[in-house]
């Protein structure tokens, strides 16, 4: 079993910045990809941003060019940052981790961009 705690969310104002960070502890395989996920109210849960262990990027368009994923493989962590904030960038954002066919979520952490 693998478990993920995020960390790193809160309040900020339009044009801020944030950075998240999540952990994973357990039966961890080398070979995995781990990502960000938000959901807004009222929405559907949608990608932020995906990295494997090799570095390979997916991105959502929507925040290309203000966001940043990275991960340390030695430390199971991977990170988000967020520049440039938006309203629209409010949700809770849950990190995913995937491997051996397995999926796993953490439990969130809340970011409201203030206008």
């Amino acid at each position: 079993q693998v478990r993920l705690v995020e960390s790193g969310g809160g309040l900020v104002q339009a044009g801020g910045s944030l950075r998240l960070s999540c952990a994973a502890s357990g039966s961890i395989f080398s070979i995995n990809v781990m990502g960000w996920y938000r959901q807004a109210p009222g929405k559907q849960r949608e990608l932020v941003a995906t990295i494997t262990n090799g570095g390979i990027t997916n991105w959502s368009d929507s925040v290309k060019g203000r966001f940043t994923i990275s991960r340390d493989n030695a430390k199971n962590t991977v990170y988000l940052q967020m520049n440039s904030l938006e309203p629209e960038d409010t949700a809770v954002y849950y990190c995913r981790m995937m491997d051996r066919g397995n999926d796993y979520w953490g439990q969130g952490t809340q970011v409201t961009v203030s206008s």
